[in-house]
């Protein structure tokens, strides 16, 4: 009984090759726009998660700040101060902190013998590449006998490289930061860096104890830590810690700026799904208007075939043999036209490539750009909606030609 409907249902294709072909065209093209949005949508997701895991997700970094609110005998207006006590509090009092350094940073002259720029450099702990996922292209980051020992070491960025010493080799070689002399021992990759202020391709990185030696480190610029667990809970034990240390009240978030990437990676995290649900909306509504125009030709064959279908009737066929061959016909065009759409939608996510993003504002972030990714997930959500819309809009016509009178069929012109 299937393979004779299957039968009728493929002859009808063909004796309307031309109707079946755009009708096949207008569902591949509605199945391909779906898959297509859906892959974009994965596509700015991944963007987005590449530019957070370019600086670490679980990453905290806190600032001093000045209270807002009276706490206890205190007035609000107080400067918060952060000093190396505090490293070794937030290693001892918040859970899941781990990799924790101090930092400080001085804008200073830097120089060799052919350059003078004016730099930001940054004074931290050996653990801090780790910290804010910083490779390596040539040699080293410092160690902690070095930072120990106040030694005259640094690690350059990768513009700072070029800059300095162009082609040339830049491990081993000397350079002055306010005048005092300073042995390169690596050189950091190029990293992902919008604008040019700051540029931390340019930056300067020394051990916390040398840069004492350029600025005073009796209080730090800030701590940065990364941690495992829920970041919510850390935020607030790291809060809760650093208020009774400093007296302010934990509320006042101006008294302690926190960094928490996690938190900020979340809400882009809602803002990718929100884009990606109004995506499937709108690729929806466009194989529902070919899914329209499927219901129109099949109306369109019912009308023609109304004799044929009262002869049927006539000869012993139930409603059910009726339904099945209409809808399967629908079905078929529905099926192959979903084929060469999910084909099409390949080949365009090929053909495409890379979606200009965030290199267009940043620098080194090409990896952070938009590419098609058609995931198993996608084609599945796709073939369910193209199965729904199939069903809809052959079962109309199916069942009206199901329900025609055989009498009044067979006296139709």
């Amino acid at each position: 009984m299937l393979k004779d409907t299957l039968a009728q249902a493929w002859k009808a294709m063909v004796y309307n090759r031309r109707r079946t072909a755009i009708t096949m065209i207008g569902m591949a093209w509605g199945i391909a726009t779906v898959v297509l949005l859906l892959a974009y949508g994965a596509g700015f997701s991944r963007a987005i998660e590449m530019i957070f895991a370019n600086w670490g997700t679980n990453t905290i970094m806190i600032f001093p700040g000045r209270t807002s609110e009276q706490a206890g005998g205190d007035k609000a207006g107080v400067q918060v101060r952060l000093t190396l006590d505090d490293v070794d509090r937030i290693s001892n009092s918040v859970p899941g902190a781990f990799q924790i350094s101090p930092v400080a940073w001085k804008d200073a002259t830097v120089q060799n013998d052919l350059h003078t720029y004016t730099w930001t450099v940054w004074g931290t702990r050996p653990v801090f590449p780790s910290i804010w996922k910083h490779d390596l292209d040539q040699g080293r980051f410092f160690n902690g006998a070095e930072d120990q020992q106040r030694a005259h070491v640094c690690v350059i960025g990768s513009e700072a490289k070029t800059k300095l010493f162009s082609a040339g080799w830049a491990l081993g070689e000397s350079i002055r930061l306010n005048g005092e002399l300073f042995t390169v021992i690596g050189v950091f990759a190029p990293k992902m860096q919008e604008g040019n202020d700051s540029d931390v391709n340019r930056q300067i990185y020394v051990p916390f104890n040398t840069i004492s030696d350029l600025t005073d480190t009796t209080y730090v610029g800030g701590i940065w830590f990364n941690y495992t667990g829920d970041s919510e809970l850390v935020e607030k034990s790291l809060r809760d810690t650093m208020a009774e240390a400093h007296h302010f009240r934990p509320i006042d978030h101006n008294a302690l700026r926190i960094h928490n990437m996690m938190t900020q990676l979340q809400q882009f995290r809602i803002l990718s799904i929100a884009l990606q649900i109004l995506l499937s909306l709108v690729g929806a509504l466009t194989l529902g208007i070919a899914g329209i125009g499927l219901m129109n030709i099949m109306l369109v064959a019912v009308q023609q075939r109304t004799r044929e279908i009262g002869i049927e009737k006539a000869l012993g066929a139930q409603r059910r043999h009726i339904l099945t061959q209409f809808l399967a016909e629908a079905l078929a065009i529905t099926g192959v036209g979903g084929v060469c759409g999910i084909a099409l939608a390949y080949l365009v996510s090929i053909m495409v490539g890379r979606i200009t993003f965030y290199s267009a504002l940043a620098k080194n972030a090409e990896s952070a750009d938009i590419r098609l990714i058609i995931s198993p997930a996608s084609v599945i959500v796709a073939t369910g909606i193209l199965i729904v819309t199939g069903l809809v809009s052959g079962m109309i016509p199916a069942i009206r030609a199901a329900n025609l009178d055989p009498i009044e069929a067979l006296r139709y012109e």
